[in-house]
C-alpha cells in the first residue's frame, strides 16, 4: 500500500491536533489509521499533542516537583487515549469522509491475510 500523499509537517501538526486534511491526503489518512503500525503512529500523536505541556518545567519551584507533574500528566494522557484509540481513528477517518467502520475492517482484512500468510508459512515449515 503506498499510502497516498504525505502532508507537510504543517499540516501534520493540524491533522495531529484534530484538523481535517485537504482531499489529496485522504489516502493517507487511511494509511496512517490503518498500517501495521497504527497504534504506535497514535501513542507518536499523543506524544506531540502533550508536548506543549513541557514548558510546565520552566516554572520556578523544584524541578522533581514539575518534573514528576509532567511525567504523571503524560501517562494520564497515554492511558486515556489508548483506551479510545480505536475510536478516535475511526473519528479522524469518518472526519475524512470515509464510512464508520472502515478502519477496522480495514486493520481485520490485513491481519487476516497475516494469518493466512502465517499460517501457509507454518504447513510448510512442518508439513501437516
Amino acid at each position: 500500500m503506498s499510502g497516498g500523499v504525505r502532508p507537510n509537517p504543517v499540516w501534520w501538526l493540524w491533522y495531529v491536533y484534530g484538523g481535517r486534511l485537504p482531499e489529496r491526503y485522504r489516502e493517507w489518512v487511511l494509511h496512517d489509521v490503518t498500517c501495521r503500525t497504527w497504534a504506535l503512529r497514535h501513542i507518536a500523536r499523543v506524544f506531540v499533542q502533550v508536548s506543549p505541556g513541557l514548558l510546565v518545567l520552566l516554572l520556578p519551584g523544584p524541578l522533581w516537583i514539575t518534573a514528576m507533574c509532567v511525567v504523571g500528566g503524560l501517562l494520564m494522557s497515554l492511558l486515556y487515549s489508548t483506551s479510545s484509540m480505536v475510536e478516535s481513528c475511526e473519528t479522524r477517518l469518518v472526519k475524512h469522509g470515509y464510512p464508520l467502520g472502515t478502519g477496522r475492517a480495514k486493520r481485520a482484512e490485513r491481519q487476516a491475510t497475516e494469518d493466512a500468510e502465517a499460517w501457509q508459512r507454518y504447513v510448510e515449515r512442518y508439513r501437516c
